[in-house]
């Protein structure tokens, strides 16, 4: 299997909803509930089992997107 002749980045899947809160796009998950996990020792794929609405990938995304932007 090989990567794509050209690779994006991909953009983490999030939307602002209409109190403000950040949630994973398609879920009623909250990023804070995501990123929490992470910090609290979860891997993304204990995140994954506990929240059967959120992608792997997705996931994953978010936490590389995290780890890049921490102090915003």
């Amino acid at each position: 299997m090989g990567f794509p002749a050209t690779l994006a980045a991909e953009a983490p899947p999030l939307h602002m909803d209409a109190d403000g809160v950040v949630r994973i796009a398609g879920t009623r998950v909250a990023l804070d509930t995501v990123i929490g996990a992470y910090q609290d020792g979860a891997t993304a794929e204990e995140i994954a089992q506990s929240y059967d609405s959120l992608d792997l990938g997705d996931i994953y995304v978010i936490i590389g997107y995290y780890l890049r932007h921490r102090p915003e």
